[in-house]
């Protein structure tokens, strides 16, 4: 069911990248020209589903005023939804293991739509709450099944590479999909945009049914899925380095990211308009990161996070010194977006590499460990702001964040070499 990439021969001589070379037991070959159709397909479900998890941002005060609550029960409605995800990508992985691919993918996408679809016709804001847990256990079942699939599709030699197309459909959705949710909320109502999205998963649905082939993988039949041997595979050492280097570096990159509207106009006295723009920027710098990233860490998947890791440290420190000039913050919080999130593909096939043969909960595990350490950055960043450090309290917490990246991959990349070592 899953693809896993295979030990080369040791090089005879190291290579000066020691970080992936003397720490990778995996050379790998160039990654083919060409990545299968099917990838984009993933891609566009990842917009989707990014799209629908950050859209009610833009559409809070209009769904408060709608259901007559506050602006803080109205961001009730993120909240739950991270929750979802946290719970909803390992818990779906496993329930749905024995399901081939196409059949998993249609139903998350088509429970996706009826989530929706309910939302938008409710007048109870609980029912609205209890919808958008249903359709974030949907996301979270799409994300960590497409990942399985993307890299069972493309093969192990371009699993990073097919990862970071993959996770870039929802940096596409920061700068694509909730601007123009937010713009049709603001023309049609949120219910509107809620239709939308309804509609658009069910159109995807039938183009996954379609195309997306059964558990067959690039090299051949994929084994026989096991409960057992998936939760077997929880008992990695390096998986869980893996997971909690991703729980750090969303937990110190979405630290500042949550918070740009003070820094930015509270810190460095810009006026509000510059805030679209400078979110926009961080979007596509980070689809960006995310492409390149996945590219570089299919021959490169441990010197990839650590070379971003240390980039994303400077940059937080370097955001901290000059928080009140305002061209500085800008430039360094784009190209925080272009460094911050650039290995989160080349993680998740690190998560697919040590889950072994039954790796589907194992790729499915930094979806919940993304948002996790989201929860947990964000949450401190908040408190951070009531300090004596103000608006700098949340760029102080992610170059914490940044700096603790470095101590789980060191450790990784430590064990990796005594591994190349003794063979």
């Amino acid at each position: 069911m899953t693809a896993t990439i295979p030990p080369a021969a040791p090089s005879p001589a190291p290579s000066p990248d020691a970080a992936s070379s003397t720490a990778s037991p995996h050379a790998l070959a160039p990654a083919p020209a060409k990545l299968p159709a099917v990838t984009y397909v993933f891609t566009a479900g990842t917009f989707l589903m990014g799209t629908t998890e950050f859209v009610v941002a833009g559409l809070l005060p209009a769904v408060a005023a709608d259901f007559s609550v506050s602006i803080a029960a109205a961001g009730l409605a993120i909240t739950v939804f991270a929750i979802g995800m946290i719970v909803g990508a390992p818990t779906m992985a496993l329930a749905t293991l024995r399901v081939p691919h196409r059949v998993t993918l249609t139903a998350a996408l088509l429970v996706f739509a009826v989530g929706h679809a309910i939302g938008a016709l409710t007048p109870d804001y609980a029912v609205l709450l209890g919808t958008r847990v249903l359709t974030a256990i949907a996301t979270g079942a799409f994300w960590a099944v497409a990942s399985v699939a993307a890299v069972n599709a493309a093969g192990p030699r371009a699993s990073s590479r097919a990862l970071g197309i993959v996770l870039g459909g929802g940096m596409l959705a920061n700068v694509l999909g909730v601007p123009l949710g937010a713009f049709a909320g603001q023309v049609i109502g949120w219910r509107g945009t809620f239709w939308a999205l309804a509609l658009l998963a069910a159109v995807l649905s039938v183009a996954v049914a379609r195309s997306v082939p059964g558990t067959t993988t690039a090299d051949g039949p994929s084994p026989a899925p096991s409960i057992r041997a998936e939760l077997a595979s929880l008992r990695s050492g390096k998986l869980w380095l893996v997971l909690a280097t991703c729980a750090m570096v969303t937990g110190g990159v979405l630290s500042i990211y949550s918070f740009i509207s003070p820094i930015l106009t509270d810190g460095a006295g810009l006026p509000q308009s510059w805030v679209p723009a400078a979110l926009m920027g961080f979007g596509i710098a980070a689809l960006i990161g995310s492409v390149l990233g996945g590219r570089m860490g299919d021959t490169r998947p441990l010197a990839t996070p650590l070379v971003t890791s240390i980039a994303t440290l400077v940059v937080a420190l370097a955001l901290f010194q000059v928080a009140a000039v305002p061209a500085a913050v800008l430039v360094l919080f784009v190209l925080l977006g272009l460094v911050g999130l650039s290995a989160n593909p080349v993680l998740v096939g690190l998560a697919n590499r040590y889950g072994g043969e039954a790796s589907t909960l194992a790729t499915a595990m930094p979806t919940s460990i993304f948002n996790l350490g989201t929860a947990i950055g964000t949450g401190i960043a908040g408190a951070s702001l009531s300090s004596g450090l103000g608006t700098r309290g949340p760029l102080l917490v992610g170059a914490v964040g940044a700096a603790l990246v470095l101590i789980p991959l060191g450790l990784l990349i430590l064990r990796e070499r005594d591994a190349h070592h003794a063979r």
